[in-house]
């Protein structure tokens, strides 16, 4: 019996986020839906039908961007569709990594599949073969102000089409053609709009805003996992979680996180032994987890839908609809959605990991903790965690500045045709560095708040922290003496990432939200 996942088929309207990651980051295979074939054929039918009729339509036999008024012949439309992708191949910087490689490409071949976009179905067929077959183009990262799309990296991607540019094969960097032939395939001879359609799209932003949507979800439920092991070890109260008090102002994400702190916490020994120390109420970075972490929780929820819609919306230019034989211009490849949403995950972002570094800093300082300074027992001789904190904090204060939205920035191109883009690419990019760093930032948080608790055995902390706890020392022994901190920082982050420490935590008190 086969392990590989099952084959995911497209047809341009059900993609999901979860679609996105089973194929961006695993090895799912994609083919195309047979409805969705007869949609892509009927469009290309109207620009041929266009072509044949000498009618003058943008993309299609003209021009672009300020040469929208120079009508090509009929016999050149090849030619200018090559050229098209050959002059738009100006991207820079950082090559796309695998997983936003592979995004790219199944966001465009699932646009493709709409059927409003007008290439032939051996053009898509190829794009999704290459997927397939892990021939990945190589896609500098830099380049698209995320209006008319992101047109410099997807012409890296339909430069790999025609059998020039690069591929990235084993961590080598190899000639188009020789990989496409590797893999038994053609190079495609564009034609009439084709270019332009493989071009114009948000499908980069996309792909990155996905990608670290999805991350940033699991970071989330790891930070209520995080929060609630710091609150105990720091010997807070649970009475700031009851339910009344979150009935009373019902923001969704608010009483979810709070409900996920009563069970985390729920049957703590640790919590149990001063439960009539007279203590009243804790610091905000405490009592205000499900506020703060709930906040995140909403913000994540509007990324979420702006990115279910954009994974099936039709970004080219010009639409084609079969329908009506028509071939209509508007603007859907502008980023504006994706760029505002992107910003708002890195604003959430940014939130989480402040948040969390501030209790970081509750653990590691003696004169708010009552333990001893930097976790460690022999305080001079030894450091402990104090460089940790410091690392969190400068992650912390590095996502101020990712937080700065770059929707709010437009710089006119294309001789002012294109007088106002999105940055979406810009904004995305933003968003996945700082999630990286909140997933440091909880990584450090864990490794912190696991060293505290050794201060209070034999007490013991709730089995769900337990388990977390467990998993921690798994990974990373007691700080008995200094050692480099690095690649216990590194080794719990993968944890984060992958999710581990909620499912640790899950499987004692069931799913949390």
């Amino acid at each position: 019996m086969s392990d590989d996942p099952p084959v995911l088929t497209i047809d341009g309207n059900r993609l999901t986020l979860a679609d996105l990651e089973s194929v961006a980051r695993g090895p799912r295979a994609v083919v195309l839906d047979p409805v969705a074939r007869d949609r892509v054929a009927r469009a290309r039918t109207v620009v041929d039908e266009a072509v044949a009729k000498g009618a003058v339509v943008y993309g299609v036999n003209t021009g672009f961007g300020n040469f929208a008024d120079v009508v090509i012949p009929r016999e050149r439309l090849a030619e200018l569709q090559a050229n098209l992708v050959r002059s738009h191949s100006a991207g820079v910087g950082d090559v796309l990594d695998v997983a936003e490689t592979r995004g790219l490409m199944l966001l465009r071949a699932n646009v493709l599949a709409k059927g409003y976009s007008g290439v032939r179905v051996e053009t898509l067929e190829l794009l999704l073969a290459m997927l397939n077959a892990r021939v990945h183009p190589v896609i500098p990262s830099q380049g698209s102000v995320g209006a008319s799309g992101d047109l410099a990296p997807l012409a890296h991607l339909a430069l790999a089409m025609i059998g020039e540019g690069a591929c990235v094969e084993r961590d080598w960097i190899v000639g188009a053609g020789e990989a496409l032939a590797a893999a038994g395939l053609k190079p495609v001879r564009l034609e009439a709009k084709e270019g332009l359609a493989l071009i114009n799209g948000t499908q980069l932003m996309t792909a990155v805003a996905g990608l670290t949507l999805a991350e940033a979800t699991t970071l989330v439920m790891t930070a209520d996992v995080a929060g609630a092991l710091t609150l105990d070890t720091l010997k807070g109260t649970d009475v700031a979680f009851d339910e009344r008090i979150h009935a009373t102002r019902p923001h969704p994400g608010q009483g979810a996180s709070a409900r996920n702190l009563r069970r985390l916490m729920s049957g703590s020994p640790l919590r149990e032994s001063h439960r009539g120390c007279g203590k009243v109420q804790d610091a905000y970075s405490l009592r205000c987890i499900p506020q703060v972490h709930g906040a995140v929780r909403d913000a994540l929820g509007y990324v979420r839908s702006t990115v279910a819609i954009e994974l099936n919306g039709a970004t080219d230019n010009p639409m084609v609809f079969a329908d009506t034989q028509e071939l209509l211009s508007g603007g859907n490849f502008h980023g504006e959605p994706v760029a505002i949403a992107a910003d708002v995950l890195a604003i959430a972002a940014a939130e989480l990991g402040a948040i969390s570094e501030r209790r970081i800093e509750r653990l590691v300082n003696p004169a708010l903790s009552g333990l001893p300074a930097f976790l460690t027992r022999e305080g001079g001789l030894r450091s402990g965690l104090m460089m940790a904190q410091v690392t969190a904090a400068a992650l912390a204060s590095e996502n101020k500045i990712l937080a700065h939205p770059a929707s709010v920035d437009s710089i006119p191109t294309s001789a002012n045709k294109e007088d106002h883009v999105s940055m979406g690419v810009t904004a995305a990019r933003k968003a996945a560095r700082a999630v990286a760093n909140v997933r440091r930032i909880l990584a450090i948080e864990l490794l912190t708040a696991s060293q505290a608790l050794e201060f209070h055995r034999p007490l013991a902390t709730s089995g769900p922290l337990e388990a977390v706890h467990r998993r921690v020392r798994a990974r990373v022994p007691i700080y008995d003496d200094d050692r480099p901190l690095a690649p216990d920082i590194e080794a719990v982050a993968e944890l984060v990432r992958s999710g581990t420490f909620v499912a640790e935590a899950a499987s004692i008190c069931g799913n949390l939200e």
